[in-house]
């Protein structure tokens, strides 16, 4: 089972979402999504908290009202932590996440160390954490059809992207051959001047059509 909970910290708000035991989190570190954000309590056990972030967002450019969100959803979810002020959570993209056979159930390490921020928490906010809360809902994740969906939904976006740019640059060649076609006739008809050429007036031109 998988924790959805909803951060009103920004517009639109955010999803935020955990594994309900260590065994879900075992298929959240395996299937977690390119734009996912994971966090945990430094140094202390704790839930497994994703942020999916929108795509306008990059994991190191979190709102850090929508930080906090995560990490007192984390500090909350952690049974040691949650009794403890002046927490560090530390938080990394979920593509950075290192799971290696020899390792426990839940644990993790990372692939670099360099990927790995860290956010302070002072101590615990409950407006915050009831205000997610109340946004939980709980339900049966099939992550391997949810992978297959996104992938689709993906590559769907970049042949439709694809083609708009083949279409923008198609229009473009047309336009730039057109204007191209302009000129040339334009230059067809363009009669050059002899400078020493005499200047007939306009009687002399009506006689020299007599």
């Amino acid at each position: 089972m998988v924790l959805f909970f909803t951060s009103t910290a920004v517009d639109p708000p955010a999803m935020v979402y955990m594994g309900k035991d260590k065994v879900e989190n075992e298929d959240l570190i395996k299937y977690a999504w390119p734009q996912d954000v994971w966090f945990h309590v430094d140094k202390l056990s704790s839930a497994h908290v994703y942020l999916r972030m929108p795509p306008t967002m990059t994991w190191d450019s979190i709102p850090q009202a929508l930080l906090t969100d995560c990490a007192q959803l984390v500090k909350a979810n952690s049974i040691e932590g949650n009794k403890k002020d002046n927490l560090t959570i530390i938080y990394t993209p979920g593509s950075n996440l290192k799971k290696s056979g020899d390792m426990a159930v839940g644990q993790v390490s990372f692939h670099s160390d360099k990927q790995v921020k860290r956010v302070h928490i002072p101590k615990r906010e409950n407006i915050i954490v009831n205000r997610l809360n109340k946004t939980k809902v709980e339900r049966d994740v099939d992550h391997e059809q949810e992978r297959v969906d996104r992938i689709k939904k993906e590559n769907a976006e970049k042949r439709a992207t694809a083609a708009q740019i083949k279409k923008a640059e198609a229009e473009l060649a047309k336009a730039r051959e057109a204007e191209k076609a302009a000129r040339s006739y334009d230059l067809l008809f363009e009669v050059e001047e002899d400078p020493d050429a005499p200047k007939l007036t306009g009687k002399a031109i009506e006689e020299d059509f007599m």
